[in-house]
This record gives structure tokens, sequence and C-alpha cells, in this order.
């Protein structure tokens, strides 16, 4: 059960406190990250997977699903299924026969599920993550989920909030990276660099950033907190750069990627040189 804080008086406080309701009311929510309970690669031929209903294989363009009415599957979505399990009216339907979907890299799909009193405590996501065909629980019976109380933070430190400056690149630079999962190799976009001071040095840090929708950005990084007091990388986002350039990274807002909570997620790595030689104790704390 997740509590919530006492107002505060600070307005910026209270707007962190928000964000941090938020940020665990999001976690805490069915079939979400802290859900995550395997990740299986499909084989080249049906097989069983280990505690997964049915039998499943790809053949590297589709990803397929065999299941009897034993199995207890019912469809969690139709988009991008065919087969002949049918969803009537967007009502789950039993997935009985032989199903079969097809996804871009990096795509995923929610599309069976099982188990519990209403057939629906274990979800099961298709996914293709470095040109391979996966699929991932997410039951709700998890430990990590079922006992989640919200995530570890710092206390909230105002001279952690920096206006930074952001020098955007002539064209988005690929960058290859590594992710939480040493099988799935990932690429970073790079659309420019944040150029920043921290309280009590002169030392300019620069981090690339990522642009998401409507001109926002993130940065992904490592700081000399990894390890110790937090995971071993955190993301943080902004929103658009102002007309000057300039855009307020709070730190307080620094928060953890699902690999943080969970052996099944496939995070990206910062890029290569997006680290900070200090220990940046603001944000979320190791969680585990």
């Amino acid at each position: 059960m997740v509590s919530a804080p006492v107002p505060a008086r600070d307005p910026q406080l209270a707007r962190w406190q928000r964000f941090r309701s938020n940020r665990d009311a999001a976690l805490a929510s069915p079939h979400g990250w802290l859900t995550l309970t395997s990740l299986q690669w499909l084989p080249d031929s049906p097989a069983a997977l280990d505690g997964v209903p049915g039998l499943w294989w790809t053949d590297g363009e589709r990803a397929f699903v065999e299941a009897a009415a034993e199995d207890g599957l019912s469809l969690a979505s139709g988009d991008g299924v065919s087969g002949d399990g049918v969803s009537d009216g967007g009502r789950p339907a039993p997935a009985v026969g032989r199903l079969n979907a097809r996804l871009a890299d990096e795509e995923s799909l929610m599309w069976v599920q099982y188990g519990g009193e209403d057939g629906r405590q274990v979800l099961v996501e298709l996914a293709v993550r470095g040109g391979r065909y996966a699929v991932r629980t997410r039951d709700d019976g998890s430990p990590v989920f079922t006992g989640f109380s919200g995530v570890p933070v710092f206390d909230y430190r105002p001279e952690l909030v920096v206006t930074a400056r952001y020098e955007p690149f002539a064209e988005p630079r690929p960058v290859p990276i590594r992710t939480a999962n040493p099988l799935v190799d990932g690429t970073h976009v790079s659309s420019g660099e944040l150029v920043f001071t921290l309280p009590g040095a002169d030392t300019e840090y620069r981090l690339q950033a990522e642009e998401e929708k409507l001109g926002a950005l993130v940065i992904t990084f490592h700081d000399a907190s990894n390890g110790v007091s937090t995971d071993e990388w955190r993301k943080l986002e902004t929103a658009r750069p102002r007309p000057d350039g300039t855009v307020i990274l709070d730190f307080n807002r620094a928060i953890n990627y699902p690999s943080a909570f969970t052996d099944f997620g496939t995070c990206p790595a910062p890029v290569p040189g997006n680290a900070l030689p200090v220990a940046v104790e603001a944000g979320e704390r190791i969680p585990r």
C-alpha cells in the first residue's frame, strides 16, 4: 500500500511530492513493471516454456502459440493477432488453437493471460528485443508487486535543481549502447548535449540527451553513487528547451529504470561518457 506524503508548504517541494505520489502509483498499477517474473526467448520449433501454458515458437518473422482449452489461456488483446482465438468487441476470448503475431523490433504486445480466480492474474507479453522474439510474464501475485510500498528516495534537495544549456547536434547521432540484458544490444539516438555545473564546483559537465515527443529530453546517466546508494544508472526527463536553449535539470526527479526492480528488464544503459564523477544523492535510491 503506497501512502500519501504530508503536504508541504513550499510550492517546489509540494510539486515534487505530487511527482513522487504519481510515480509510486504508476509503479503500483496491475501488470506493471513490478510484476515481471520471467523473460524467455522463443525457440524455433513448438516447445513448452517454464510456467507458461501452451506451446510457443517463432519462425523468425512471426511468433506462435498453440493452446488447448485446458491450458486456460484467454486473449488480453486482439491487436496484431490472428488465428482461432478471436476477441468479441474487445472482451477477452478463450485462446484456443494456434495464434500468431508479428512485431517490429522494440515493440511489445500484451497477448494472452491466465491464472487466478478470474483467469487474469498472469499477463503474457510478447516482445521483440535485439531482433529476437521473447515472452515476459507479468504476475500480479509477484511478491515484488504485492509488497511494494513506494520507491526509497533521498530527501528533497533544492540546490540540485540546476539550469542547463542545451546544445543540439546538427543531426541526431545513433550511438550503440548496452542494455540491462547482456543478450540485447541497444541504440541511443543522441540529439544533443546538456551542459551544466553542480553546486559547489566550477566544473562544467556534459551529458548526451535523447529527444522525445514534443521536444522533451531524457538523459540516462551514471554517477558516483551508483552501486552504493543508487542503482547502476538512472534517468532524468526534462521539459522542452526554452527559446534561449536552457532547460531545468531537477535531479530530485531522477528515477530508476524497470531493471532496478526486476531481473527481466531490457532497459538502455547510458551512452559511453554519460557519467558524473560526483555522487548525485537525489531522486530514487536502490529499491531492492
